[in-house]
């Protein structure tokens, strides 16, 4: 078993228009690393990465067109993120591929996005809230992410890539 995720690597252009962002921790706001941006497509909690691979490969899974933007902004009171458009079909295929896997419950609804930080209650709000941002790239293949917790952070190790059929 391990703590795994599905979901979509942005490309290298996109994580350097991101780095551009106004991103500096401040007391309540730690800020994901740029090396952990990714669009969730499910996360599985602790599931046999074996398993996840049968199901994904043996799944008909469609490209998509990923749309951040139009602007940072709040999902709850505890993230800082960029919505990502696009992308509801792609994860309603792998939730159903992956829907009898891991342990952590599908959710109802899906809310595509791209965390860049996460806030504690009641953090000074971050300026980067409400900066424009919008980038839009094709998706042709998406991860089977592995999810380690470490005292200096999360690790994240692509165990697999699958490719996707065309639309």
């Amino acid at each position: 078993m391990a703590r795994l995720w599905v979901g979509i690597w942005p490309p290298e252009w996109v994580v350097e228009r991101l780095s551009e962002l106004h991103r500096k921790d401040q007391v309540g706001a730690r800020f994901v690393p740029p090396e952990n941006w990714h669009v969730t497509l499910r996360f599985l909690g602790d599931a046999d990465p074996s398993a996840v691979d049968v199901a994904l490969r043996s799944s008909d899974l469609r490209a998509a067109s990923v749309r951040l933007g139009p602007a940072v902004d709040l999902l709850g009171e505890k993230m800082l993120m960029l919505p990502a458009a696009g992308v509801d079909e792609l994860a309603a295929s792998v939730v159903g591929a992956t829907r009898a896997l891991g342990t952590d419950p599908v959710r109802r609804r899906f809310v595509g996005h791209l965390t860049l930080a996460r806030l504690k209650r009641r953090a000074n709000m971050p300026r980067v809230l409400g900066e424009l941002f919008t980038a839009e790239w094709d998706v042709d293949s998406i991860a089977l992410v592995e999810s380690t917790l470490r005292p200096d952070g999360v690790r994240y190790a692509t165990r697999a890539e699958y490719a996707l059929s065309g639309e």
